[in-house]
């Protein structure tokens, strides 16, 4: 008797990477490597940080020599922080990059990034993490608003979205079907929006407020 198993879990994982100040204007050049590498950009922003920022940003080189250079580097004009998603993001962004030093990099790994686009150990053109807890810290630190936990998909997102979504999404768009409104986006968010299951609900207790009332008369 054949078992069939189930297809393994497969975890969206989320990095960071940094386009470095010197290198911005290949950003689209770049963007472009990435996207074709099987990674998706969840979101991309770009800033100029202050020396301080960038201090706290490498905050666990600090007191190495080169500390003083590297927060002087990054601070030295705008950079491009993406997060990036793939599975196991980490660890192929960092295959991508190559060494971390851009002279080895173009010896012993000269398709890489870093051997392309980067010029010495210090300018090195583009940043990574270097494993989940790293990952964590400094997409909070460039995207304070986002969730870093990994994205289900595959049949752990089928089970999350049959057990919280569907039902009250089928129910709104079946009432949608019927009441055929102007705008349906904004109608349908209203609509979400009443209907929540989750929506904490006012419990009304009269017997409590006339027990106040009484107190206050």
């Amino acid at each position: 008797m054949e078992i069939s198993m189930p297809p393994p879990q497969i975890y969206v994982e989320k990095t960071l990477a940094i386009i470095k100040p010197d290198i911005v204007d290949k950003e689209e050049e770049i963007q472009d490597i990435i996207l074709r590498s099987g990674f998706t950009i969840v979101q991309r922003r770009k800033l100029h940080l202050s020396p301080e920022h960038c201090s706290n940003f490498y905050v666990e080189q600090y007191g190495k020599m080169f500390f003083p250079n590297l927060t002087a580097y990054m601070s030295s004009g705008p950079l491009v922080a993406m997060i990036l998603a793939r599975h196991k993001a980490i660890s192929y962004w960092k295959e991508l990059l190559g060494p971390s030093n851009s002279l080895l990099a173009k010896e012993t790994h000269p398709d890489s990034l870093r051997a392309i686009y980067g010029t010495d150990d210090l300018r090195n053109a583009l940043h990574g993490s270097n494993d989940f807890a790293a990952a964590e810290r400094e997409i909070r630190f460039m995207f304070p608003e986002v969730i870093v936990e990994p994205i289900p998909v595959g049949q752990a997102a089928k089970d999350y979205l049959n057990l919280y979504v569907t039902p009250t999404l089928l129910e709104g768009l079946t009432e949608l079907c019927k009441q055929k409104p102007a705008d349906p986006f904004i109608w349908l968010a209203d609509w979400l929006l009443k209907n929540n299951p989750n929506k904490p609900k006012l419990c009304h207790h009269p017997v409590a407020e006339e027990r106040f009332k009484s107190k206050v008369l």
